[in-house]
C-alpha cells in the first residue's frame, strides 16, 4: 500500500512538472513570458505554478455578485461628485476629487457630452484574509487583461486535453490508473477560457454606437509593459470578427472626420484608453484624441474623467457626513457589502481643524487624534496602515508610493506622514487601514532545479468585470502570490501568478 501511494505521488509530481512547462510553453508563444531570465524581448517572469488559484463555490458566488455592487458605487460617484460641482452637495467633495489636476482636463471632464459615462472596466485589488475579503482599491484602467484571458486559455487547455484522455481511455485500466492520478485536482477557470475575450468584445462592440470603423487600443510609453498582453488580446479579437488593433499613440492619424489608424487610413470608431491620466502631456496626440472625441467624433473609453480614478473615494464612502447619500443612492444591500470590503479610509488633508473637532474615526490608544502627525508617535502595533497617492501620480499605480506604516522604523513612517501632507497641493495622499493577507500554500516550477517545489504565500485577486448592458459581469480573476517576505503583493519575478478556478477535485490545499 504504502509503495502504490509513493508511485502515484511520484506520477502526480511529474505530471504537476509537464504541466508547469506546458502552461508556460504557451505563454512564452503568446510573447508575454520571456524565455530566459536574461532575454528582454518581450514578456515578463513569474512563477508559475502547476494548478490555477482554487477558490471555492461560494467565493465565486461572492465575486460574482461584487461587480452589481462596484457598478453602483461608481454611478454613485460620478453623481456625487456632479451634485458637488452644481451645490446640491457639499462643494469639498468635488474639491478633494479635483485637487491636482489642470484646470484644462477639470473643465473638459464635466462636458455635458461625457457626464454620464463610466469606466467600462471594474478591476478591485482584493486581498482574502481570515476574516473575509478586502478590497484596497479600483483600478479602471488596469493591466492584466490579456495576460488573464491567455492563461485562462492555457490552464483550461491543459485540464480539457486531459478530460478527453480520460474519458478515451477509461476502459484501460493500467492508463485509467494514471489519468486518475494526473486529473486528482479538477478544476473549471472562472469565465471560462474565452470569459475575458468574450466579455472584453462585448463591451467593445456596445460602446462602438453604431460607428463605422475599428477600435485602437493605445498604449503609452509609460505603459509599454503592457503592450505585449493588449498585442494577443487584440489578436484574439479579430478572431471574433472585431477589427482591434493595439497601436502607440503616434500610429494615430487625426483628421476633420475624426481619428484614422495610420497603418491602414482605416477610421476609428472606440479608442480604449490604455494610459493614464497624469500622463497626457508625454502622450502624443492626446490633444487631438481629446478634440475628436469633444466633437463627437470618436468614443473613447475609459472616459477622461480623473474623478473616477482616485483612491479617496474610499474615503468619501465612509465619511460621516456623506453616510445618508450613499444609503439613498446604493441602498441598504450595496451598503453592506461595501462597508465590509472597503477598509476605512482617509484623505491626508493638512488643514487644521477647529479646536473642537476631531478626525472621523481615527484613534490613537483609544483616543480621538486631531492632527495627522500624531500618528507619527504611534507604536509598531498601532501604526497598522498604509500610506499611498490616491491618484493623478506616477507613483499611484503599480504599489509605487506606498508605505506600510508597522514595516517603518518609527522616524521613517513619521516623515512619510510629512511628506503625504506637504504634497496635498499636487498629489493627495490617502490613510488606509492595513489588513493583513491569509497566507496559503502552492506550489511553482523552478526553472533553478528544474522541479516543481512548494511556496507559502500571500494573495492579492484581481476580478475583472467588464461593463454592457448596463451590467458588470465577471470574466475572470488573476491570482497573484507573494513570498511573505514581500512588503507588498504585486506582480514580480518572486510571484506566482495564476487564473483563479472554481475547485471540483480533492485539493484543498490553496482554496479560499
Amino acid at each position: 500500500m504504502a509503495l502504490a501511494r509513493e508511485v502515484s505521488s511520484r506520477t502526480d509530481h511529474a505530471d504537476a512538472r509537464q504541466r508547469c512547462l506546458a502552461v508556460r510553453e504557451a505563454l512564452i508563444r503568446a510573447k508575454l513570458f520571456s524565455e530566459t531570465a536574461t532575454d528582454s524581448a518581450g514578456g515578463t517572469r513569474w512563477r508559475v505554478s502547476p494548478s490555477p488559484f482554487l477558490l471555492s463555490a461560494d467565493h465565486v458566488r461572492f465575486f460574482e455578485s461584487l461587480g452589481t455592487h462596484l457598478l453602483a458605487f461608481n454611478l454613485a460617484l460620478n453623481r456625487l461628485y456632479f451634485e458637488s460641482v452644481h451645490g446640491t452637495q457639499p462643494s469639498w467633495i468635488a474639491a478633494y476629487l479635483d485637487q491636482g489636476k489642470p484646470d484644462s482636463l477639470i473643465a473638459y471632464s464635466r462636458l455635458d457630452r461625457f457626464r454620464d459615462l463610466l469606466p467600462d472596466v471594474i478591476r478591485p485589488d482584493v486581498i482574502p484574509t481570515d476574516t473575509g475579503m478586502v478590497i484596497t482599491e479600483l483600478d479602471s484602467v488596469p493591466g492584466g487583461i490579456g495576460l488573464t484571458a491567455c492563461m485562462a486559455r492555457a490552464y483550461s487547455e491543459w485540464q480539457m486535453a486531459y478530460s478527453k484522455a480520460a474519458e478515451k481511455n477509461s476502459e484501460t485500466p493500467a492508463i485509467s490508473h494514471k489519468l486518475s492520478a494526473i486529473s486528482s485536482e479538477h478544476f473549471e477557470v472562472v469565465g471560462g477560457p474565452d470569459g475575458m475575450l468574450l466579455g472584453f468584445a462585448a463591451l467593445l462592440r456596445e460602446r462602438m454606437e453604431g460607428r463605422t470603423g475599428g477600435v485602437a487600443i493605445v498604449v503609452s510609453e509609460e505603459a509599454r509593459d503592457y503592450r505585449p498582453e493588449m498585442e494577443w488580446m487584440a489578436a484574439r479579437l479579430r478572431e471574433q470578427d472585431l477589427a482591434v488593433f493595439c497601436v502607440e499613440p503616434d500610429e494615430v492619424d487625426f483628421t476633420e472626420d475624426g481619428l484614422r489608424l495610420a497603418r491602414d487610413h482605416r477610421p476609428i470608431a472606440l479608442l480604449y484608453r490604455f494610459f493614464e491620466l497624469f500622463d497626457l502631456t508625454n502622450v502624443p496626440k492626446s490633444e487631438l484624441i481629446m478634440y475628436a472625441a469633444k466633437q463627437g467624433r470618436v468614443a473613447v473609453t475609459p472616459p477622461f474623467k480623473p474623478q473616477l480614478e482616485e483612491k479617496l473615494a474610499f474615503a468619501l464612502f465612509h465619511h460621516p457626513a456623506l453616510t445618508t447619500f450613499w444609503q439613498k443612492e446604493l441602498g441598504e444591500d450595496t451598503c453592506t457589502v461595501l462597508a465590509g470590503v472597503i477598509p476605512k479610509t482617509w484623505i491626508l488633508d493638512p488643514r487644521p481643524l477647529p479646536p473642537a473637532a476631531v478626525i472621523p474615526g481615527l484613534q490613537l490608544g483609544g483616543r480621538a487624534i486631531a492632527d495627522w502627525r500624531d500618528l507619527g508617535h504611534a507604536t509598531q502595533k498601532g501604526r497598522r496602515y498604509v500610506i499611498k497617492p490616491s491618484g493623478f501620480s506616477p507613483l499611484a499605480w503599480g504599489s509605487r508610493g506606498v508605505s506600510v506604516g508597522h514595516d517603518l522604523p518609527q522616524s521613517e513612517w513619521a516623515a512619510v506622514i510629512d511628506q503625504a501632507l506637504a504634497s496635498f497641493p499636487t498629489t493627495p495622499h490617502i490613510l488606509q487601514e492595513f489588513h493583513k493577507g491569509r497566507q496559503f500554500e502552492l506550489s511553482y516550477y523552478n526553472e533553478a532545479v528544474q522541479d516543481v517545489v512548494p511556496m507559502a504565500g500571500r494573495a492579492r485577486l484581481s476580478p475583472y468585470y467588464f461593463v454592457a448592458e448596463g451590467k458588470a459581469e465577471l470574466a475572470g480573476i488573476l491570482a497573484t502570490v507573494c513570498p511573505p517576505d514581500k512588503k507588498m503583493i504585486h506582480g514580480m519575478k518572486d510571484a506566482i501568478m495564476a487564473p483563479c478556478a472554481v475547485a471540483q477535485g480533492q485539493s484543498e490545499s490553496h482554496k479560499v
